[in-house]
């Protein structure tokens, strides 16, 4: 008989409680060391995916063609009449006469029949 002496505590291995402790914080360590890794996955897959989706939407924002709204004019332009003087005389040289008529054959105010009538008046053939 020990009189004095506390529990006799053995030496080397943990008992069943020690080892049920230690197994629990090793388990509950693995568990968040691994909710941590998940986490990180799904936020770097989502990641990629964003970028993978805003990258597919500028590709096909590239490859769409420019559609220019067309333009009416607000009033219906009269149909260019040849100037009956010389050309200096008329407001401008040849040229401009001739990019102011191109101008308006290209809004579509006046047909391409009109157009190269008036240049050629302009030009004198």
């Amino acid at each position: 008989m020990l009189i004095g002496r506390g529990p006799v505590r053995r030496a080397g291995r943990p008992g069943l409680i020690g080892a049920a402790a230690r197994t629990a914080v090793v388990a509950g360590t693995a568990t968040a060391v691994s909710g941590r890794v998940s986490a990180r996955q799904q936020r770097r897959e989502a990641e990629q995916q964003a970028y993978q989706q805003q990258a597919y939407e500028q590709q096909m924002f590239d490859q769409q063609p420019v559609v220019q709204q067309p333009q009416a004019p607000a009033q219906p332009a009269p149909a260019p009449q040849a100037p009956t003087q010389p050309a200096a005389a008329g407001g401008g040289t040849i040229t401009d006469q001739i990019e102011r008529l191109a101008a308006l054959h290209a809004q579509g105010a006046i047909s391409a029949e009109e157009f190269t009538a008036a240049k050629q008046r302009l030009l004198g053939l």
